[in-house]
């Protein structure tokens, strides 16, 4: 049996802004890895907190350019976000397909991502 999903715009904010503070903390921490697959993780709880608001039919979705797309859709500014969503999406990808983990994340790309969203 499924959970219920969660439709509430202030719960996926809540759980972005967690995910946001962890970025942080995993930078302190020297895990430039893990900061990265939190952004990534924040960064699409942000627009999903956005969509629902928007009465979107929440999705288990987790490809940012789509959220993105959807997104523009309510508010055309967020189209300046879509090259940094670009590469924080490989953020994900890196620390979850072994042949790609070789490639790293440094905590200079996660600082850098920080900067431009």
């Amino acid at each position: 049996m499924q959970p219920e999903e969660n439709q509430y715009p202030s719960d996926w904010l809540k759980i972005a802004e967690k995910d946001w503070s962890r970025v942080k903390f995993l930078l302190d921490g020297d895990d430039a890895e893990a900061a990265g697959l939190y952004l990534q993780q924040a960064v699409e709880k942000f627009p999903k907190a956005f969509l629902l608001s928007h009465s979107w039919q929440l999705e288990r979705i987790h490809d940012l350019e789509s959220l993105l797309n959807e997104s523009t859709k309510h508010n055309r500014s967020f189209e300046e976000f879509r090259k940094p969503l670009q590469k924080i999406a490989g953020f994900y990808f890196i620390n979850r397909y072994p042949p790609l983990l070789e490639i790293g994340i440094t905590r200079e790309d996660v600082e850098t991502s920080l900067n431009e969203i």
